[in-house]
């Protein structure tokens, strides 16, 4: 095992961490893999040429890599391996806008929350808004192309990185892109990064794109007596509009988030429809009533619309703290798989059948207007039969939607708990692709063992 003194002479003082109660703290990430490993040690570097010393002295020793943002992955992509050393970005910070260009440049440790309000500083919006927007790092995002609530119209993280700087498994350090907006120079070299899962190099700077601020939305909510009504009228407001939001919640997450929030929800409700609208003036109004207009077609028994601020914010809310609402009724294996728009109503059907033959609680919440759900499978971990019906309800769900020509991930990451079911949705070809491009970037095999390959 290499001696880890040597590479705290080459870093600044106290940057090197060995501690075995801080360690453990960093073995596992929001995922709780359960075969988590424990690291050689801790590195959290501030600057760029920090990360690059680390990446060296691994290259030098054969150590394999392990970086981590904030710890907010649910698909395991920074759980910890035996031996590896943990670089984590949170110590690196800082926030530049530019009002000109309308970019921000981040240090990879800012959380997308951050990122927000500094733009809204300058009258200028940062789109991409995972749940998890106020803990979550723009590194991490960045690493698993994160979506969120409002990307059904404006898009994921990868729609608005303009550049980044990246160390690679060699410790060599690298530009891509810039602050332009159109640029066919080479490869594009900074999409592949995005979405890589620290498998090809760490993220160390990222250049985003902002947007005006966004106008004030008016929300529509739908009560439906079933998931299947719910999900025919997204299909009913997609042909024909892209709002700014449109979320799902069925009857086991609904309730889950009014015993926490006890705002009168409707319990009795099979399904409940968030959609928001922020189109300007008659645009948006019509907008509104088409979405009423359509709950109301495919079923809905009460819709409610409102242009106030609070009454908005509450309901998105509900929305957002759905994931930790269903998890206080147990441990969760959290799902995010992703159909065609058109498969939607067959998938939340095929899902409770999964539940049903299983004899699991799923709780069903999703970013519906994109396809992208997020069954929440609850379980007993010290309950062998049911942690194995519940493994085999997790498998059996991202089984259905490769079957429906979906995918195993919206906006998690593959990361470790999700890579067996990888080359069923790519294919062999894909997946030899795929290595092809880690082994040239990454001979040794040192970045992010055990991550999707």
């Amino acid at each position: 095992m290499p001696d880890v003194s040597e590479l705290s002479q080459r870093l600044p003082s106290g940057m090197v961490v060995t501690d075995p109660e801080i360690l453990a703290a960093y073995r596992q990430d929001r995922a709780q893999d359960p075969e988590a490993g424990t690291p050689l040690a801790l590195v959290r570097p501030r600057t760029t040429d920090d990360v690059q010393t680390a990446v060296r002295w691994c290259a030098e020793h054969g150590v394999p890599i392990i970086t981590r943002g904030r710890g907010t992955s649910l698909s395991g992509g920074a759980t910890a391996v035996d031996g590896a050393l943990m670089i984590t970005t949170e110590k690196m910070r800082g926030v530049t806008v530019d009002t000109t260009t309308r970019t921000a440049v981040c240090a990879p440790g800012m959380l997308n929350a951050e990122v927000k309000a500094a733009a809204a500083e300058h009258g200028l919006w940062y789109p991409p808004d995972p749940s998890s927007f106020e803990i979550c790092s723009i590194g991490g995002n960045a690493a698993t192309n994160a979506g969120g609530l409002c990307c059904v119209k404006y898009g994921v993280t990868v729609d608005y990185i303009l550049g980044m700087q990246v160390v690679l498994a060699d410790g060599r350090a690298v530009r891509l892109g810039g602050k332009q907006l159109k640029d066919s120079a080479g490869l594009s070299l900074t999409r592949l990064f995005v979405g890589s899962e620290g498998l090809l190099g760490i993220i160390t700077e990222v250049t985003v794109r902002l947007l005006p601020a966004q106008a004030p939305a008016s929300t529509v909510v739908g009560i439906f007596p079933s998931v299947r009504a719910a999900s025919q009228a997204v299909i009913a407001v997609t042909a024909q509009t892209r709002p700014a939001m449109l979320e799902f919640m069925d009857s086991t997450s609904i309730n889950a988030v009014e015993d926490v929030l006890k705002m009168g929800l409707d319990r009795e409700a099979g399904a409940m429809l968030i959609a928001q609208s922020d189109a300007p003036g008659p645009a948006g109004a019509a907008e509104i009533a088409l979405i009423e207009e359509a709950f109301r077609v495919c079923g809905a028994g009460e819709v409610f619309a409102t242009d106030d601020p609070d009454e908005s914010e509450a309901f998105t809310q509900a929305r957002r703290i759905a994931i930790p609402a269903v998890e206080r009724k147990g441990s969760l294996l959290l799902e995010d798989v992703g159909v065609p728009l058109p498969a939607l109503p067959d998938l939340v059907d095929g899902v409770a059948a999964i539940a049903a033959d299983n004899g699991v609680t799923i709780a069903v919440i999703a970013h519906a207007g994109d396809g992208n759900t997020h069954p929440l499978i609850v379980f007993d971990p010290a309950d062998p039969d049911e942690a194995r019906r519940a493994q085999l309800a997790f498998d059996q769900v991202m089984g259905l939607a490769v079957e429906m020509g979906g995918t195993i991930t919206g906006e998690h990451g593959v990361g470790r708990l999700k890579k067996g079911w990888l080359p069923a949705q790519l294919g062999d070809d894909v997946m030899e692709l795929t290595a092809t491009i880690k082994h040239a970037l990454d001979p040794q095999g040192l970045l992010n063992p055990g991550v999707m390959l």
